[in-house]
């Protein structure tokens, strides 16, 4: 007794599923849902084994330089500390032995260099993370926190703080004017991109570019009713750096960095079924407008803790999530935590030169992500277009 047309039209689009891009053939919970099973969902490309050990790979190179990284990062500067007392202050201080180090040497480790790292694992995670989140929700490889308004709310924050001489908070308010206004804008430009109760990629994009667009003016006339002062403090601002960087604004970045970076990942098996297409997607049990606006919210919060305390740094969340999907395979499983893995050691690193390279001045963090990332860029671009004949 042969099955009815639908039965078998419905057996056979649940095995006909496009592959999903995570390497491991499993769908997510949406699939599950639907009837599919997780084996129906298979890797383009490479065998789901050598995703898989590529991702453990990369895994453990980015774990191991990020520790390298963070170490040098905390003996290096104008007072040298050699590594091995580092390490021992360390544990001394977690109570495993060691041994503390003298009064000067301790209180630049402890008050100076280690918030900064600490600061930039928090800040290069979150800008990674949500860089990896944005490409996955828009399916494009170009997007970026910044597309959607995030980065130019924070900062006509942080600068309208500046010019109109508020203080209601002490010096954290220009921190909390930037967080602030960087999730308003974000939840402005959803409220006016969205029609009829869905929210289409496109008007999105475009939506944020005009924000952008307001956002930029409204910092043109920030700067120019501002004194003298203010414009070297806007001017300083905007270029970002972590040279700031406190225990306190450690504590007030941490929240934020990691709801949004245990949440993140709890999203991946549904971006890799989004990555199918949006109808697709929701024939698998995908909530696409619901995944859409967590993910939305998510990178909000990432993206305008870290620019609230560190100012404008770009590339960090464009590159690494590129230079991962090029070592491991697009899956969002791997991808959404190991791009902010990727994102901590670019910007210790980043840090680490900015303080070094010109001492004993030392160069801008955002200005030197950007000399460094937009040649890069250039050179993806150019390796895309050569690659797939063109754009067109």
């Amino acid at each position: 007794m042969t099955a009815p047309p639908r039965a078998r039209a419905a057996g056979g689009a649940a095995k006909s599923t496009g592959p999903s891009a995570d390497g491991t053939g499993a769908a997510g919970s949406g699939a599950a849902g639907a009837g599919v099973p997780a084996s129906s969902v298979a890797a383009p490309g490479a065998p789901p084994r050598t995703r898989r050990a590529a991702a453990t790979t990369v895994t453990a190179a980015l774990v191991a330089a990020l520790l390298l990284l963070a170490l040098l990062s905390a003996g290096i500067g104008a007072y040298t500390i050699p590594v091995s007392d580092v390490l021992g202050s360390l544990l001394h201080r977690a109570g495993a032995g060691g041994a503390p180090l003298d009064r000067v040497a301790e209180s630049v480790l402890w008050n100076v260099r280690l918030p900064r790292v600490v600061l930039a694992v928090l800040v290069g995670a979150s800008l990674g993370c949500a860089g990896a989140l944005m490409q996955g929700v828009f399916g494009n490889p170009l997007a970026e926190p910044g597309v959607i308004g995030i980065s130019s709310g924070a900062a006509v924050g942080a600068v309208a703080s500046i010019a109109l001489g508020l203080t209601f908070l002490g010096n954290w308010t220009v921190t909390a004017c930037a967080f602030v206004a960087g999730l308003a804008t974000v939840l402005l430009v959803y409220l006016l991109s969205r029609s009829g109760g869905r929210t289409e990629v496109v008007t999105l994009l475009l939506t944020g570019i005009a924000v952008n667009a307001f956002a930029g003016a409204l910092i043109g006339l920030s700067i120019f009713f501002a004194d003298n002062a203010q414009l070297t403090q806007i001017t300083f601002w905007q270029l970002g750096s972590l040279a700031q960087a406190t225990w306190p604004k450690v504590l007030a970045v941490l929240p934020c960095a990691l709801a949004g970076l245990l949440v993140a990942p709890l999203c991946s098996r549904r971006l890799d079924l989004l990555a199918l297409g949006e109808r697709p997607a929701r024939h698998l049990g995908v909530d696409v407008e619901r995944l859409r606006l967590t993910l939305v919210l998510v990178v909000a919060l990432l993206t305008a803790a870290a620019v609230a305390v560190a100012g404008i740094i770009t590339f960090v969340g464009l590159l690494v999530p590129h230079l991962l999907r090029m070592a491991a395979g697009p899956g969002h499983r791997f991808l959404v935590p190991g791009s902010a893995l990727g994102g901590a050691v670019v910007l210790v690193g980043a840090d680490l030169a900015a303080r070094t390279v010109a001492q004993p001045a030392e160069l801008p963090l955002g200005v030197l992500t950007a000399l460094l990332g937009s040649p890069f860029f250039f050179w993806l671009l150019r390796r895309t277009r050569r690659r797939q004949g063109g754009w067109a």
